[in-house]
């Protein structure tokens, strides 16, 4: 299956007692949404394969096979946003548009850096990292695939000198 298909959702961490339960750490913003979910993708040997959710798995040297192993689901069942709200991979690929600047470049992707996310812009063959929060980003039109901000003052400069 194509990778870029699936989103990161968490971590089998350890098998919970004997009968072959599993802990499972989920990186999301509220764990409840994902309290129906029918089955999961785990990550075996590079490969997403679907499990459906059970009570439990057979035993418990079964269950620790899973110990370790990193959760995902397919990015089709993420909800739809608008507005200025975006997913840092549907942006891949938008034109930004600087409204002092004019046409920057297309976005290669969103780096999540621990201060903060960074949207990756080429521009001809330079790199420009943009800050991708609130203040900067004005317009996000997902029809037109752009994306247009208002770069702090000087920042673009500093790339294209």
């Amino acid at each position: 299956m194509d990778q870029d298909k699936f989103y990161y959702v968490g971590k089998i961490l350890k098998r919970h007692g004997n009968h072959g339960h599993l802990v499972a750490l989920l990186e999301v913003d509220d764990a409840r949404d994902y309290q129906k979910i029918e089955s999961v993708y785990v990550d075996v040997a590079h490969e997403r394969i679907p499990f459906f959710i059970e009570s439990d798995v057979s035993t418990g040297e079964h269950a620790d096979v899973f110990a370790g192993k990193e959760i995902f689901l397919p990015i089709s069942l993420l909800p739809k946003l608008d507005g200025n709200c975006f997913y840092f991979h549907e942006v891949t690929g938008f034109m930004v548009v600087d409204e002092a600047f004019g046409e920057i470049g297309t976005i290669e992707a969103v780096l999540e850096l621990p201060q903060q996310a960074l949207l990756q812009i080429r521009h001809y063959k330079k790199e420009i990292l943009i800050p991708a929060v609130d203040e900067v980003i004005l317009k996000v039109d997902r029809d037109a695939r752009t994306m247009h901000i208002r770069a702090p003052k000087g920042l673009i400069e500093l790339y294209t000198v």
